[in-house]
């Protein structure tokens, strides 16, 4: 069955669905790795993406941005120029009500009774100015940075703002 929009999920409307000791088949999270590029360095520039609203972004979502970012940084600041870092983790189970669809699924299905749903996937709760990914670079690859952020920003499901965290004094406008 094909995945739903990100818009049927993308709302911080339930309570916090959490606890996977408790349920069962529960997807594992899509995103592969959450720090990549050069880890031991301390790069002086900092560049965040920042969420404008409350949300919740699936890890496919989070997966699909992580990949579109981290080519291009890698392509513009070599491998170890740049150190990227998603900084949200998909807690959030969310559930599906599956129904029958085709002839016949009137008998089949029991339709909305008892319609608690099944573990289809997670999500990351993010609330409004909280920092998604952070790309650590030195002061002339800014600007590649910063296309990098407006490419992950294009998967998301909420409009999000790039800013200059640590090093703001040292990039030349």
């Amino acid at each position: 069955m094909a995945l739903r929009p990100g818009r049927c999920y993308r709302d911080v409307d339930k309570p916090a669905y959490t606890r996977k000791k408790y349920i069962r088949g529960v997807p594992q999270p899509k995103v592969v790795h959450y720090v990549m590029g050069n880890v031991s360095v301390e790069f002086p520039v900092e560049v965040h993406l920042i969420a404008k609203d409350n949300v919740q972004i699936r890890h496919n979502a989070l997966e699909s941005a992580r990949i579109v970012g981290n080519k291009y940084t890698q392509n513009k600041c070599g491998k170890l120029g740049y150190k990227f870092q998603i900084r949200v983790y998909p807690h959030q189970i969310l559930r599906e009500n599956k129904m029958a669809a085709g002839a016949g699924a009137d008998r089949i299905s029991d339709g909305m009774r008892l319609a608690f749903g099944k573990p289809i996937g997670t999500a990351a709760r993010v609330k409004k100015g909280q920092k998604i990914i952070t790309i650590s670079t030195t002061p002339e690859k800014v600007n590649d940075v910063k296309e990098a952020l407006r490419r992950c920003a294009m998967k998301m499901p909420v409009k999000c703002k790039i800013e200059i965290g640590k090093g703001a004094e040292l990039v030349k406008n």
